[in-house]
Formats: C-alpha cells, structure tokens, sequence
C-alpha cells in the first residue's frame, strides 16, 4: 500500500504528553480534558494492540473535535488494518467529502471496495488516484479491474500504456508458479498474459497465443499463461 500512512500513538494536531495537560480547569476547557483522556485511551489501545477500545477513543475524541479530518483519517486506517473493509470504505468517502485530495482515503477505498468485491467502485477510486498520481501500480490495478468488468478497450489500453513505460521493468507481481508456490515474475509478464485474455476474449486466438508465447518466453514457468495458451489447442 503507497499512500496508506502507519497508525502511529499520535493524532495529527491533537498529541498531548502528560506535563501538556493543564492542571486546573481554569487552564484548559472540559472539552481538551475530554479529549486529552480519549487520545491517551487510544495510545493504549494501539500500544496493546487493542483496537475495539482504540476505535471508541477515536469515536469519542471524533465527536470532540469534529472538524478534524485527520481523526476521520485514522479512524478509516484502523478499520482497514483490521479489515472491517465496509467500515473502512464508507469513513473514507467520508473523509474525501471534505478532501478530495486525500491520497490515503482514495486508496483506502480503492482496496477496500476491491475486498468487498465491489469492482466498479474499486477502479472508479483507483481512476481518481491515478489521476492524481500518474502511478503506475494504480495504472496496473485499473487495468485488470477493466478487464474483470469486460472494459476490453480500456484494459488493452492501459496494459499498452504499461508495457511502454520504462518503470514498468521494475514492477513485480506475486503469482503461483507451475508447483502452486507463490512467486514474484515481472509485472511484463502478467501484462502480457492479460492482453492475451483480452485477445482471446474477443476471438482473436492467434494474437492470443503470440502473447501468450511473449509472456511464457520471459517466464517459462508462469501458470497462467500456460494454462491459457492450453486451452487455445483444445
């Protein structure tokens, strides 16, 4: 994950250390106090690995301090890191109401509507990230999720568009080898392999079979491509 910041002890704007915490209620509002309680509450629980007590302080010191976007923020990042991917979606649209620009909300709902499986919504977030970052992982991830969603076009589109980028040798991607072990091949190779599939989608199995070849030739052992270019002699 590029954007997503660690959950750290601190909130933005709002870390209090014991000798910060007024020691009359003259010094500070009941308010702060309230909130200085909650945000140590929520250091505990991330400190312990707590998350049902650190999500209530961050419930609390959110509706303390309702204008900060960044509680917001760390509220969507915790129900993500614990994969409460509904949660975690909806307090990121939440968060790029108020900033659009916010790279972590983008890609905390990019990931987390992937992982609820839905699929429009996941590449219409990772489309805005990619617009807001030229990044080519994002570029690589709308390019599958078109072609899951039968976007040939656009899918061919982007896989071109990779493969003609120099950063693109350096991408990677985690695939099962032919013994079923996962294993990193470059990224080329799965590029290739999709533009076969979109080949052979759209009945065209010679140009199936050449990339599919392409990519077995960088690869000999990549499954996939193994498996398809099989199916095309059947």
């Amino acid at each position: 994950m590029k954007y997503l910041a660690i959950l750290s002890f601190v909130l933005f704007g709002l870390s209090v250390n014991a000798q910060d915490t007024p020691s009359t209620p003259k010094q500070a509002s009941a308010g702060q106090v309230l909130t200085n309680h909650y945000i140590r509450t929520y250091q505990a629980g991330m400190r312990y690995n707590d998350f049902a007590i650190a999500k209530h302080a961050l419930y609390n010191i959110l509706v303390e301090n309702p204008q900060n976007d960044s509680i917001l923020y760390s509220l969507s990042l915790l129900y993500f890191q614990s994969q409460n991917y509904a949660s975690a979606a909806l307090t990121a649209q939440d968060i790029m109401a108020v900033n659009p620009d916010n790279l972590g909300a983008l890609e905390i709902a990019a990931v987390s509507y992937e992982n609820l499986g839905v699929m429009d919504k996941a590449l219409e977030s990772y489309e805005s990230l990619y617009l807001k970052t030229d990044d080519l992982q994002t570029l690589y991830k709308m390019a599958f999720l078109q072609y899951d969603l039968e976007k040939y076009a656009e899918s061919k589109t982007n896989a071109d568009i990779l493969l003609n980028k120099k950063g693109v040798e350096e991408m990677n991607a985690v695939f099962n080898d032919t013994e079923g072990k996962q294993k990193e091949y470059p990224a080329k190779v799965a590029l290739l392999n999709l533009k076969g599939l979109i080949a052979q989608k759209q009945g065209d199995n010679k140009v199936a079979e050449n990339y599919y070849q392409q990519a077995l030739t960088i690869a000999p052992d990549f499954k996939m491509a193994k498996d398809n270019l099989a199916t095309l002699k059947k």
